[in-house]
């Protein structure tokens, strides 16, 4: 019988570690957008990959907004 792998789906802390932010941050994304969590691990939220990479989107947008001084 061989091993079957469970899909990796990150945590908002997970989420935060890879892109190198503050948790507030990516919550703060997460409610902003309404980004739905594809389940629960636990007490956790997790996302997909394509999650991770529209948060990812916004928070560079949100960065590029505050140095140009947009509100």
């Amino acid at each position: 019988m061989g091993s079957t792998q469970a899909p990796v789906m990150p945590t908002v802390g997970e989420i935060a570690h890879r892109l190198g932010v503050a948790v507030h941050q990516v919550s703060y994304v997460i409610d902003s957008r309404r980004i739905q969590p594809v389940g629960w691990a636990g007490n956790c939220k997790v996302f997909s990959e394509a999650d991770v990479q529209h948060i990812a989107s916004e928070l560079a947008r949100i960065e590029r907004d505050r140095q140009r001084g947009t509100p």
